[in-house]
């Protein structure tokens, strides 16, 4: 029966539009723990969408999204 499983597809990630969402880190001052994702700025919601563990993994963030600058981080 696993031999004919049909494949899920990838989650759809949201797309990136400056005049409507701006990037950001959000940091947590506990743990540490940084995620990035885009604030709404029209009414400020977070949206997360990685779990940045290292430099690679923001580099990886920036070149997916298309991001380049400064990025805020937010506590």
């Amino acid at each position: 029966m696993l031999f004919h499983r049909k494949k899920t597809a990838a989650p759809v990630r949201p797309a990136y539009d400056p005049a409507e969402k701006t990037p950001v880190i959000r940091c947590s001052i506990c743990t540490g723990e940084q995620v990035a994702g885009f604030r709404r700025k029209a009414d400020g919601k977070f949206e997360e969408l990685m779990l940045l563990r290292g430099p690679a993994d923001l580099e990886a963030f920036r070149a997916r999204y298309g991001v380049e600058g400064e990025i805020e981080k937010i506590y």
